[in-house]
């Protein structure tokens, strides 16, 4: 949103303000009224209301916050690992074509491989503790990250490289100096990708063998075909997710000061 007020006037930012609370209010009274004037059972769509008084009976008796929290942290864990192993083997994937070569078939198996068979799997290994979760998590926020700085790396003109060996630079100083910001904005793009997956890399694990977190909510919700207590738990965790992906929006803004708005917002 700062990203694209810097390239608006105030008068369209605030039109475009105006306009998108008008659409949520819009969306909050079509949620409201609409199912009942079209027969929908409240069993199927609950209407907002509904939803809104279950949120409060959760926070009451069901420790909603405690496991709103259990969830945001596993996130916030799974994603940082995730972040620092892709960033670690995007750039020596990009910098060695040996260990490219070696270890790719290894990498895109792990990829392809579905992140919720791995989920039983790291249970046993691990038993109903965090560790499962936060372990599908950094799978599935390792690849995104990778394949960008990988890419960027691939990319940078080695007549950049060889400039600055020309000035007697070391190998850490063309890396420090020329690759890693060369990386830096195909990095945060991935990093984007990346914070709208952590979130569901946790959920698989909640769901598959959980006894606390928004996931075993979901799961108990669910068995009980409880409804609104589903969309609770659905709203909570998409807010989790937004509340990550602003986060890197934020750290983006600050990091690539140097770039136009327009510039940020392509990556």
């Amino acid at each position: 949103m700062s990203e694209l007020a810097a390239t608006l006037s105030q008068p369209a930012l605030r039109r475009m303000m105006m306009g998108s609370a008008l659409l949520f209010v819009v969306f909050l009274a079509a949620w409201q009224w609409g199912p009942g004037l079209f027969g929908i059972p409240t069993f199927i769509i609950p209407p907002a209301s509904l939803v809104w008084d279950e949120f409060l009976q959760m926070l009451a008796r069901d420790r909603l916050l405690f496991h709103t929290g259990i969830t945001a942290m596993q996130v916030g864990i799974g994603f940082i690992l995730g972040v620092l192993l892709g960033i670690l083997c995007g750039f020596v994937l990009g910098m060695s074509p040996s260990a490219e070569f070696v270890l790719s078939p290894y990498i895109l198996a792990l990829q392809i491989a579905p992140k919720v068979a791995f989920a039983p799997l790291f249970i046993i290994w691990f038993g109903y503790t965090v560790y499962p979760k936060i372990l599908v998590c950094i799978l599935i926020v390792f690849f995104p990250v990778m394949i960008n700085v990988l890419g960027a790396v691939r990319a940078l003109d080695p007549d950049i490289v060889r400039l600055a060996k020309s000035f007697t630079a070391s190998r850490l100083q063309v890396f420090w100096k020329v690759e890693f910001p060369a990386a830096m904005p195909p990095l945060f793009a991935g990093l984007r990708i990346a914070a709208t997956l952590a979130v569901i890399g946790v959920l698989v694990g909640e769901l598959v063998g959980g006894n606390i977190g928004l996931g075993y909510l979901l799961a108990f919700a669910e068995g009980s075909g409880d409804t609104p207590k589903v969309f609770v738990t659905i709203i909570l965790l998409t807010l989790i997710g937004i509340v990550l992906y602003g986060l890197v929006v934020a750290v983006e803004k600050r990091v690539l000061h140097y770039l136009p708005a327009r510039a940020r917002l392509a990556t």
